[in-house]
């Protein structure tokens, strides 16, 4: 994820996959994902540790500055010029959407908002945290500097791209351009397709139409990003709507976001986990965080998988025979029915 580290780090995680990968001779391919212009909060200033509850008013500025209040909460975010886009009103979402705001006052490089949507004990504003405005529309470009630079690194490294917060076919034209600047000599590198914006999903035709006629292409159902901007009801319809149209473009999936998220961070998983992990088995990938369980969680997971396919192939439910009660035995005057 080259949101996160820089090249030095870049290098060590791929010579250790490389080595491993030679030393158990397993094919392991390495997918480094372009950041693109993802929005997180950058600096805050407020107390030390800044918790908002429902009804809490905080501030986006552009340049972070000594407020006149002291319990005042400020934050600068990645891209300011966002903040000239907003009007009274317009929702912001913080962190995968635990927090939700409302524009209720705007100001010349500062815009005030009202917290109401967050867990009932309130939730933490941290740096790093990513910052969504699902109604507003943006105008930021598919490649930061940043990302530029991390192209460099990638043409040379990765086995795949991904491409995050790709929203329209020029931005796929213009990551072409760069990889081939890059590697004139090479062949076009594979590439994932991050779909986690509305205008991703509305484009998504004319998007598989770019991108899969000169090499490999996946998408991935970036389903975090994604439910902010959509909603969280919606979500679950387009998530169908996206494996459909995948499936009849000859496109592979990755199901991606939380997938597991308890379990790989605390050692076992919900319910509603466990069926989002069976309901991943009709793509042809599935991602998971890093966490302090890691291998249990791939482990849980192969397992649900394998017991899947007897019963769903892509969409298509197979309407197998049931096995589960195959063993059990009603005894009745000593006889086996």
């Amino acid at each position: 994820n080259c949101a996160h580290d820089d090249a030095k780090i870049w290098a060590d995680m791929i010579g250790r996959v490389r080595s491993v990968s030679s030393e158990l001779e397993r094919d392991c391919r390495i997918l480094m994902d372009i950041a693109g212009p993802k929005c997180r909060i950058e600096t805050l200033q407020g107390p030390e540790k800044i918790r908002v509850r429902r009804g809490d008013e905080f501030a986006l500025v552009k340049e972070a500055h000594k407020s006149d209040k002291d319990d005042e909460i400020l934050a600068t975010i990645t891209f300011p010029e966002i903040l000239d886009s907003l009007k009274v009103g317009a929702e912001v979402s913080i962190d995968d959407g635990k927090i939700g705001a409302r524009v209720v006052a705007v100001k010349p490089g500062k815009v005030k908002l009202t917290v109401y949507r967050v867990p009932a004990g309130g939730a933490r504003l941290k740096p790093e945290k990513g910052v969504n405005f699902p109604k507003t529309e943006l105008h930021l470009p598919p490649l930061t500097k940043d990302d530029f630079l991390a192209l460099d690194f990638v043409a040379e490294h990765a086995d795949l791209v991904g491409f995050s917060f790709v929203q329209h076919p020029s931005d796929v034209a213009l990551l072409d351009r760069e990889l081939i600047r890059r590697r004139p000599d090479g062949p076009q590198l594979p590439i994932m397709l991050k779909i986690e914006t509305r205008l991703g999903v509305q484009n998504l035709p004319q998007l598989i139409i770019e991108a899969a006629g000169r090499r490999p292409l996946a998408v991935m159902i970036a389903r975090g990003d994604l439910a902010v901007e959509l909603g969280f009801g919606r979500m679950s319809e387009m998530q169908e709507e996206i494996l459909w149209l995948c499936d009849a473009a000859h496109v592979p999936v990755i199901w991606a976001t939380q997938v597991l998220d308890n379990f790989v961070r605390d050692g076992a998983p919900t319910r509603a986990e466990a069926t989002d992990a069976a309901m991943s088995q009709r793509a042809e990938c599935v991602m998971l965080n890093k966490g302090s369980y890691l291998v249990e969680a791939v482990v849980f997971l192969k397992d649900v998988l394998k017991r899947m396919e007897r019963h769903q192939s892509k969409e298509t439910a197979l309407l197998g025979p049931l096995h589960s009660w195959r063993d059990l035995a009603i005894k009745s005057d000593g006889a086996r029915h």
